[in-house]
């Protein structure tokens, strides 16, 4: 079946088009056109809409209640089947620091449910944990902090199906050039962070293979003019991408301006790590072993500690445009493309593209999300 959304402005990549017709064919991007074409059996109208790429999330632990940590079925269909309300077609399910046993079944499950087609699309495992140092735990439970072992990346990928696109460590191990050989021959993407590493050694583990950076400022050693440290390092060294949470509460505007004009935003990408809480009132809930309170946007640990957001990958695009550190089709491209890209995953999601899955959002000019749709199917309708 051919189809066509018509819309005022369309988001691609490397350009903004419209108004005009995307044309769809069986669930699949095919065409733009500026003109209605005759072949098209059915036109979605979103006149004074916007359309852009569905969102990317590639660290976020849970939503409406559930957690990736749970390991139940239940829990991870819960996550995928509430995200295209946030804007958000394709996720890394995220775990969080636990024992190595409960870590292997999260991924088990998570490889389980991940052959179901439903929801936002699983596009792999985000490993957050154990491999990290006490000093930046943040909600990190250090009692499950071990060195990076490949042999447990090992036996994770296997029950994981080899869904495991990206693991983090604190770089300052010596076990780290060890893992990041292992890890670069499954295709898993290293990520510095939850570390209290010098730049010399965030340096080393780059060179080594190490090209992402977990939640740029948070749980890292921070820049000192005599000790650059990893944010100094996220910064600074080139051929790798650094997350953001931009929620305005883990890191401020002026930071994250600091960071754009330092790389760019072609190497910087949007991320939520939201926790169960997302989607859901303030309250208490928990993360991991720990109890979190909810209040007023931030989700936090008893003694203060920032425990994973309950942002919205769309609340982050609108975020930076309305701080005016980015255009809406940089903002886009940060939680998409870019996102995307980062982990490698670029060849079926975070663009619109022929031939890609009809995965998309549809936006007010001011940003408000309308409709998410995936395989040219509604997801979610405001």
């Amino acid at each position: 079946m051919r189809q066509a959304i018509k819309a005022d402005r369309f988001f691609l990549e490397n350009e903004i088009l419209g108004p005009g017709y995307l044309i769809l064919e069986d669930g699949k991007f095919l065409t733009y056109s500026s003109e209605e074409l005759e072949e098209v059996e059915d036109v979605l109208d979103y006149s004074g809409y916007w359309v852009g790429p569905g969102l990317v999330d590639t660290h976020i632990h849970g939503f409406n209640g559930s957690d990736v940590m749970d390991a139940t079925p239940e829990a991870v269909e819960t996550i995928r089947q509430g995200l295209p309300a946030t804007g958000v077609t394709s996720f890394l399910a995220t775990t969080l620091t636990a024992s190595v046993e409960e870590t292997d079944r999260a991924c088990a499950v998570v490889a389980e449910v991940a052959e179901e087609d439903q929801g936002a699309k699983i596009q792999g495992i985000f490993l957050e944990g154990p491999f990290f140092v006490e000093a930046h735990k943040g909600a990190q439970n250090p009692d499950y902090f071990i060195a990076p072992s490949p042999d447990v990346l090992d036996q994770w990928q296997k029950s994981a199906k080899d869904l495991i696109r990206k693991a983090a460590l604190a770089p300052e191990y010596p076990e780290t050039a060890a893992f990041i050989e292992r890890a670069k021959a499954l295709d898993v993407k290293v990520a510095i962070g939850h570390t209290d590493a010098s730049y010399d050694q965030a340096r080393r583990a780059v060179d080594q293979g190490a090209s992402l950076f977990v939640h740029t400022f948070n749980g890292m050693s921070g820049l000192h003019h005599r000790e650059p440290g990893v944010v100094g390092a996220a910064m600074t060294l080139q051929n790798t991408y650094a997350e953001v949470i931009a929620d305005g509460h883990h890191v401020t505007p002026a930071a994250i301006k600091a960071l754009l004009n330092a790389r760019n935003v072609n190497n910087t990408l949007l991320v939520t790590d939201c926790m169960r809480a997302g989607g859901l009132e303030d309250g208490n809930y928990t993360l991991g072993e720990y109890p979190v309170e909810v209040k007023e946007g931030a989700a936090r640990l008893s003694n203060g500690s920032l425990a994973g957001s309950v942002l919205q990958l769309k609340d982050a695009v609108r975020n930076l445009v309305d701080w005016e550190l980015t255009t809406v089709h940089e903002a886009l491209n940060m939680a998409s493309a870019v996102a995307a890209r980062s982990v490698d995953i670029d060849d079926r999601c975070g663009s619109i593209k022929a031939g890609r899955d009809a995965d998309f959002i549809v936006m007010t000019p001011q940003l408000e999300l309308q409709a998410t749709y995936i395989n040219g199917q509604v997801a979610y309708q405001k």
